[in-house]
């Protein structure tokens, strides 16, 4: 029997979904949709450790802060680093999203959290004391894998295979679903954050330029690829020559930056592949008719499906708007929850995930 004193407050609060990322936070709002899709980076003082400034605002000060000043992102390969940074955080988040969909009664949501699948129970516990702290009434965690692939909108309550790779900021997740249940699941910390610095390293070790993260982030974007392009692309790459210490541009093609990625980009094909040979003959059947889905920022590096698809001899395709969702799927479960409980229950069980780093 429901809490009465937790559903009288759930009168008064919109529940929330999080998908809390190492390099974005997306907040869903019951009724109202995604309504923050902010950077997970916190600005704060050095000393006293007193926030400053949070998502956006925060990620513009990265590089240009004064030495009492130090921007962060709080969450490694998916997980809490900084618990403290991160209650901060997703306080500032959690009001930011009651102010926006104009809920004026002190919040008290019931929040879901995206986790990923090769957490341990102390990093789940911490996901879940950071939201309780930050002002939630209930707090449960859902396995990332599951969200993205309910936001796909893949049959994942029915008897069918389904695979879902969900490549996000510091994590790789890969699973296979069925019958509202994860039957395979893979977890390897890399993703598109060792993509930045393999450019970082790659810029380094072939033209002794120096480059920053976010020039690392664009020249992925504009011109990285994990697949021969039908027209290869050229960027800039601008920085500080480690030579003798000035300004310093170069023009690279997308055939280098391939070349330079080829280490993050090959692990993430070996663990889909070694997801493949465990997955049972049935439910792989099921994924050959229907294919592998792709979710997450990661999933929009150029000719990643077409590598897999060559990789695989699977059809490869990109959800749509693959960056929410996680996000898009915590909100289906916070929108009807009671359909989705069973899942949610079992997502409370910590069960053993292969994790390699």
């Amino acid at each position: 029997m429901a809490n009465p004193i937790s559903a009288f407050m759930g009168l008064f609060s919109r529940d929330l979904g999080i998908d809390l990322g190492t390099a974005t936070t997306l907040v869903y709002v019951r009724g109202r949709g995604i309504v923050i899709g902010e950077p997970s980076v916190v600005a704060i003082e050095r000393r006293s450790k007193h926030v400053l400034a949070v998502g956006e605002e925060a990620k513009e000060m990265g590089g240009k802060t004064p030495a009492n000043i130090v921007v962060i992102r709080p969450l490694k390969d998916g997980v809490i680093a900084d618990f403290d940074v991160v209650q901060q955080m997703l306080v500032y988040f959690i009001q930011k999203a009651h102010e926006r969909t104009r809920t004026f009664l002190r919040p008290s949501p019931r929040v879901l959290i995206g986790v990923p699948s090769g957490v341990t129970e102390v990093e789940r516990r911490a996901a879940k004391d950071a939201v309780i702290n930050a002002g939630a009434r209930e707090a449960y965690t859902i396995e990332e894998p599951m969200a993205a692939a309910i936001g796909a909108g893949l049959p994942v309550t029915e008897p069918r295979g389904s695979m879902i790779v969900d490549i996000g900021g510091g994590t790789t997740e890969v699973a296979v679903i069925s019958l509202k249940g994860v039957v395979v699941s893979r977890s390897i910390r890399t993703a598109g954050d060792e993509i930045d610095e393999a450019i970082v390293a790659f810029a380094r070790n072939a033209f002794n330029l120096l480059i920053g993260e976010r020039m690392a982030e664009r020249a992925k974007i504009l011109a990285g690829s994990a697949y021969p392009l039908e027209e290869e692309r050229r960027v800039t790459l601008r920085g500080r020559d480690l030579l003798t210490g000035l300004p310093k541009e170069i023009e690279v093609s997308s055939v280098e930056l391939r070349e330079g990625i080829a280490g993050p980009v090959n692990r993430i094909v070996e663990e889909i592949r070694a997801a493949i040979e465990e997955t049972p003959p049935e439910l792989l059947a099921d994924i050959m008719e229907q294919g592998i889905v792709l979710a997450g920022g990661g999933a929009l590096l150029l000719g990643l499906d077409r590598r897999i698809a060559h990789e695989t001899h699977i059809k490869v395709r990109i959800a749509d708007d693959p960056m929410t969702c996680v996000a898009r799927g915590c909100g289906a479960i916070v929108e009807d929850f009671e359909r989705y409980r069973e899942i949610v229950q079992a997502s409370q069980r910590l069960r053993p995930v292969p994790v390699t780093t």
